[in-house]
């Protein structure tokens, strides 16, 4: 069972827009509550834990395909024609899927710190043999202190994601880092892509580069921005809530 929050209509404002939001790897539905208090006044607002993060546990290998689904079947549940799809980093990975396999569904789409290729070959033995380990005997501080650099950053307060990351079933590292490894290039598909789509991505963020994104925003028909946020590491919008919230309402009110 997938666990979300939904702001709902009738909350206040103009709500239009529904707006679901993804989250990236190792991370859970509370990573958008900045985004969620700037933009309920004018979108409902949807976060969700994916398969084996947060509240949602998982038994079984999955792919982000199977994310892109389930991420239809939360709008099928909550009785939701049509969404604006943001997603960070993995919750981009599936969000894209979703836009291509359900197109008819998805009104909008925001890549925010992702991309279409598949796993850098460079450092996919480094995540395998971290997530192996992390499996096997629990995370260290030494392995915690890299997670934390590569999805928060300097300017993010890593100690409560930590304790999070701590508190998680072991098990689950593995079986989360399998798609992540295991994800196809779609580069190639991006012109397949047929709602307008919102890039944005942080300057200083070296788990996805800067280059990701600008394939991604040359690669889609219709994109209605490339921001780069300056300074911003991977989780740009926990650092720099202010510029990614004005991006995705500024797309809102241009739809």
């Amino acid at each position: 069972m997938l666990r979300y929050d939904d702001t709902g209509p009738g909350t206040g404002g103009d709500h239009e827009h529904v707006v679901v939001l993804s989250h990236g790897l190792l991370m859970d539905r509370t990573m958008f509550a900045p985004q969620v208090e700037a933009l309920r006044h004018r979108a409902r607002c949807i976060t969700w834990d994916e398969r084996g993060h947060g509240e949602t546990d998982y038994d079984g290998a999955f792919s982000y395909w199977d994310s892109a689904d389930d991420v239809v079947a939360l709008l099928d549940h909550l009785e939701v024609d049509r969404a604006v799809l943001v997603g960070m980093s993995q919750g981009g990975f599936l969000s894209l899927r979703a836009a291509l396999r359900h197109p008819e569904r998805v009104a909008a789409l925001v890549m925010y710190d992702s991309q279409a290729g598949p796993e850098d070959p460079a450092v996919a033995p480094l995540y395998d043999g971290m997530a192996a380990a992390w499996a096997a005997d629990g995370a260290d501080e030494a392995t915690l202190d890299y997670v934390a650099h590569e999805i928060l950053g300097p300017d993010v307060d890593a100690e409560p994601w930590k304790q999070t990351w701590r508190s998680q079933p072991r098990e689950r590292a593995a079986q989360v880092i399998r798609p992540l490894l295991d994800r196809e290039d779609l580069t190639d598909r991006l012109g397949e892509v047929a709602c307008p789509v919102l890039v944005v991505h942080g300057t200083a963020d070296t788990a996805i580069p800067v280059e990701k994104a600008r394939a991604v925003a040359d690669g889609v028909r219709d994109c209605r921005g490339l921001v780069l946020v300056e300074g911003a590491a991977h989780a740009a919008g926990l650092s720099h809530p202010d510029e990614v919230n004005a991006a995705i309402a500024e797309l809102l009110d241009d739809l």
